[in-house]
């Protein structure tokens, strides 16, 4: 088995493929192309960034969701399912009322390269997109299973370090999601106060078994600020850390567990 790494710069960060692999060199390239093709697919359609992207388009009114790639349906109806699950704390329309998924297509997209490496027999990877960290059943290596979570500050500071580590080797998680401002700033809104999210709550950690479902509830989290840890409590396959602007973390019963078996 070798070691292989690939980084993918998309959507305006960095994808980070690492594992271990009994295929040759070119064929790994041919299968790592194909992963990171969706991530760019998706920037392509998603972006809002490029001018020319559908989903631009459709923001300056100039196609209809029927008109757009298959994908932005499917985009769109998964952001309704998870207004819903999230008691509406996750939106994809921004507040000036335009159509946003950006907080779920990073993950949605990575979850399709991921696919596609597992379906060429590549089992024995990890696949780090922009902070937000998916584990493979398959890791053979016990350092692998370790995630660390980063102190809410940004990397650029002299004080940016690691709050702590999970091992999820024998947890059921294999995806864990931060969200917070510490790298971007000011960036989550909160759909229920049709405001930017503001509370005492600077980061939120989630733990779920797909990095979707991590992603969308770290965002939600962090939009409802403290109230949500009663709501996530009670989400099965879902657990949270939170850090408050005055140092306290606090958590699920399910994050402390994790924690207790990570010494």
């Amino acid at each position: 088995m070798a070691a292989f790494e690939h980084v993918e710069e998309c959507m305006g960060t960095v994808f980070v493929f690492q594992g271990r692999s009994e295929l040759s060199k070119k064929v790994l390239s041919e299968i790592l192309l194909a992963a990171c093709g969706k991530l760019h697919e998706a920037d392509r359609i998603f972006s809002l960034y490029k001018p020319e992207s559908p989903l631009s388009q459709l923001a300056r009114g100039e196609t209809s969701v029927a008109n757009c790639p298959p994908a932005v349906e499917t985009v769109w109806e998964l952001c309704e399912q998870w207004e819903k699950q999230t008691g509406g704390y996750f939106s994809a329309f921004a507040l000036n009322r335009t159509f946003d998924p950006s907080g779920l297509v990073k993950t949605w997209a990575a979850k399709q390269a991921i696919e596609v490496m597992l379906k060429a027999g590549v089992t024995d990877f990890s696949l780090n997109s922009g902070g937000d960290i998916w584990l493979s059943d398959e890791l053979s290596e016990a350092n692998d299973w370790l995630v660390g979570i980063s102190l809410p500050v940004t990397i650029a500071s002299p004080e940016a370090g690691v709050l702590t580590v999970v091992n999820l080797k024998e947890s059921e998680f294999r995806a864990v999601a931060t969200s917070g401002t510490a790298e971007r700033g000011e960036h989550i809104w909160n759909p229920q106060a049709a405001s930017m999210a503001k509370s005492e709550i600077v980061q939120v950690t989630v733990l779920a078994k797909d990095l979707v479902t991590a992603d969308v509830w770290a965002t939600a989290a962090f939009a409802e600020g403290p109230n949500a840890l009663n709501r996530i409590s009670k989400v099965n396959g879902v657990e949270a850390l939170f850090v408050f602007d005055d140092g306290r973390v606090d958590g699920t019963e399910g994050f402390a567990e994790v924690l207790r078996g990570s010494i």
